[in-house]
């Protein structure tokens, strides 16, 4: 029903010409003095809401979310929760005072809770506009339940990466516990004293004295907790108790009220009872002096039980049996406490462990992961504690730390345990690590600056080519938070149409003309101008659009190489690059196949470049590129000689181009070494039969080496910048002439 609802609320956002795109803010908004007076007015009600919304804080502790608590009309009255989410939502104009309705936000859980009146949740793209598609909400609404009057709602938001449905399953839980506590409150509210003290019909521990501390009254659920008989306890003074004489002396002589505190209540001999300890003065008709006290306290023994049972789960990952995120937050507040100094700590982050998730399906990743659990157990050993804080990252604490060498030699022998295969099943999957690392000889400034540090450090690995380790500097901090915003704008990128290719030459040495040319991305930025590849290619692969990305690098090189045939240009073979997410996804080769269809490109024109790492699954990679092959594609080994690749595997692949890495080119001029090595794998593609490519030529020095060497193909500066299609085009037959004129100045001085 209410998935009807959703749909007929999104249908009703198009018509009346809502852009999903658009980030809606709420029109509606309390000035400061409505929303203090409203807050007053529900003050009784928040102070229940808000007891309850620390429980649940305290028990998700560490978890990223935030709790939003409104009025009957949709009016929030209080945002509570973690501080990053709350400053983003701010400033999209969401915080106290404003109001959530269906015609500003469209569906949103708080209108739809208060509407439909029972609990909603809104996962995702639920949501009709996309600024809050990367959440997960849940709203409950709760009331009075003796009238059933509306009272208002109690929402979770979180993001995507922890939607979880138990927080739907909490939130009505606590909800119900709010709506009793509320009833409770009201009841009390609307009894004089003695109605309240009706001793003997409620299963609270309840405790009555007069002003002067000497029990009255003692009720048979204070004696089964106690232990004591009532005939024993009345006449005595209630200040003589080591569990409650504290607490009553503070209600008798300063008129203090206590609510909810809870104690433990043990007596020798006697089953402890965990309870929850209320306790108030009692004043006389005209309220002008204290009588008495009274106080009950609730057993909840059980629940306690229960929640030290839960404690355990929410502190140890189900999977791995590892301690979670929230045990290693709890760590790190001893060592705050403490203020422990000389520790480190390694951030643990899989390379490509979505893609092996979304082609192996998400069994054979949970095997992995406990694979990988397995041997980082064996690795740090007695060294350092392990945690597992999400799906695919890991996290070591060392302490006692004799400097930043010891760190170093854990992440080295991290790393070298990810060089074998993980035999999984009948696969053997290889996959490598990034590892971020941070070093505290003193105590850091605050617990934040822990994952801070070491975040940034473990990007820093990522965009500088994965598999690595790198240790923290502070000007890392900067670049990431650089990073945060150039994310969220590339996110907008594709839809924007920023993104552009640009061609590069290949050039046949032989014949002195263009074999074919490189389609290499850019990212026309509208405010930083045109960026290269290595300022976005990281985000896109971290946050999975490095798919959709390759997928236009495709169709858009298609597209191009049937403009230039319709320019007059004769068919130039046009090369693109394959990220490993992209290879491994079910449908690679027919989007492929498709983008040929759509632009009628003969399939000898468009060349796959794959790197080493995409034969991570051999049997995988062998039937694609068998695939690819089948189509009639070109196929090439990108960035050769950087990976774990084989002659074996160059073979069964069917490679017909070798692209030399431009790290062994850059060297040419100075070491021997990298001639020796350049030299062997031209003579192996010419023996296998497969055309070499040189990568990033850029000077005289090291063209006439490679001429020397018998390099057949060279691509780079020296011949060519990557150019705009546009120019390409306009410049085809002066390219030629320049090309012609550099490879016979080379020839000529060789």
């Amino acid at each position: 029903m209410l998935r009807n609802k959703l749909e007929t609320a999104h249908q009703e956002c198009r018509q009346r010409g809502m852009d999903p795109a658009e980030i809606r803010r709420p029109s509606e908004v309390l000035s400061e003095g409505k929303l203090a007076e409203k807050r007053q007015f529900y003050s009784d009600i928040l102070e229940v809401v808000h007891a309850f919304s620390r429980q649940v804080l305290r028990s998700l502790e560490g978890t990223p979310l935030l709790i939003v608590i409104s009025d009957e009309q949709g009016y929030i009255l209080d945002i509570r929760g973690d501080a990053a989410i709350q400053e983003m939502i701010q400033q999209l104009g969401i915080e106290s005072g404003v109001r959530f309705t269906l015609t500003d936000l469209g569906p949103n859980v708080i209108s739809l809770a208060l509407n439909e009146q029972k609990p909603v949740a809104l996962i995702g793209d639920d949501h009709y506009f996309h600024f809050l598609h990367a959440t997960a909400c849940y709203s409950s609404p709760f009331r009075y339940t003796d009238d059933n009057t509306l009272l208002g709602s109690i929402s979770i938001m979180t993001t995507m990466e922890h939607e979880n449905y138990l927080f739907h399953h909490m939130l009505t839980n606590v909800v119900g516990s709010i709506e009793r506590e509320l009833l409770l409150r009201r009841q009390n509210d609307k009894l004089n004293v003695l109605n309240q003290i009706m001793m003997e019909r409620t299963q609270n521990a309840v405790i009555v004295t007069d002003a002067r501390g000497v029990v009255t009254e003692y009720n048979a659920s204070a004696e089964q907790i106690s232990g004591f008989d009532r005939d024993n306890i009345l006449g005595l003074s209630i200040f003589d108790s080591s569990i409650t004489g504290d607490y009553f002396e503070q209600v008798l002589c300063e008129g203090k009220i206590y609510k909810d505190v809870e104690i433990d209540v043990k007596n020798d001999g006697r089953p402890q009872y965990i309870c929850l300890f209320d306790a108030q003065p009692i004043y006389d008709a005209k309220e002008e002096r204290i009588i008495g006290g009274f106080a009950q306290l609730r057993d909840i023994t059980e629940r306690h039980r229960l929640q030290e049972q839960y404690n355990y789960l929410a502190y140890h990952d189900e999977l791995t049996g590892l301690p979670n995120r929230r045990f290693f937050q709890n760590e790190l507040e001893k060592l705050m406490h403490r203020r422990e100094a000389d520790t480190g700590l390694l951030l643990i982050d899989l390379d490509g462990f979505k893609s092996i998730n979304d082609t192996f399906g998400h069994s054979n990743g949970d095997q992995l992961l406990q694979s990988v659990a397995q041997r980082l157990n064996a690795v740090i050993s007695r060294r350092g504690q392990l945690f597992r804080i999400s799906g695919d990252e890991f996290l070591v604490l060392v302490r006692h730390l004799s400097g930043e060498c010891q760190l170093n030699e854990i992440a080295a022998s991290i790393l070298r345990e990810f060089q074998h295969p993980f035999d999984i099943d009948d696969r053997s999957l290889h996959i490598t690590a990034s590892i971020g690392g941070a070093v505290y000889e003193q105590q850091p400034p605050n617990l934040e600056s822990y994952m801070v540090h070491v975040d940034a450090a473990m990007y820093k690995a990522k965009s500088s080519g994965k598999n690595d380790y790198r240790m923290f500097s502070p000007e890392m901090h900067l670049h990431s938070r650089e990073d945060l915003m150039m994310e969220s704008e590339f996110r907008r990128a594709l839809d924007r149409g920023e993104l552009v290719l640009h061609y590069q030459p290949i050039v046949d040495i032989n014949t002195a003309s263009i074999a074919c040319c490189e389609a290499l991305i850019r990212w026309h930025h509208p405010e930083h101008g045109l960026l290269s590849p290595g300022k976005f290619i990281p985000l896109a692969e971290r946050t999975g659009l490095i798919v959709p990305m390759g997928e236009w690098v495709i169709r858009e090189a298609c597209r191009q190489h049937q403009a230039w045939k319709e320019q007059g240009l004769p068919p130039v073979q046009i090369c693109v690059n394959i990220s490993a997410q992209q290879f491994l996804k079910r449908d690679f080769v027919q989007s492929i196949a498709d983008a040929l269809a759509l632009y009628e490109v003969s399939p000898e024109f468009l060349d796959i470049e794959i790197t080493e790492s995409m034969a991570m699954d051999f049997n995988h990679a062998e039937h694609v590129l068998k695939e690819l092959r089948g189509l009639g594609l070109h196929i090439s080994m990108d960035d050769f000689g950087t990976g774990y690749s084989s002659l074996y595997y160059l073979k069964r692949f069917n490679i017909q181009t070798l692209k030399i890495d431009k790290t062994f080119i850059d060297d040419l001029s100075g070491c021997e070494g990298d001639s020796v090595l350049v030299g062997t794998m031209l003579a192996m593609a010419e023996t296998l039969g497969m055309r070499a490519v040189a990568e990033g030529v850029e000077s005289d020095v090291q063209l006439q080496r490679l001429l020397e060497l018998g390099s057949p193909y060279i691509q780079g500066f020296y011949f060519s910048a990557p150019l705009p299609a546009e120019t390409f085009a306009a410049n085809y037959q002066p390219l030629i002439d320049e090309i012609k004129q550099k490879v016979k100045k080379g020839v000529d001085e060789h």
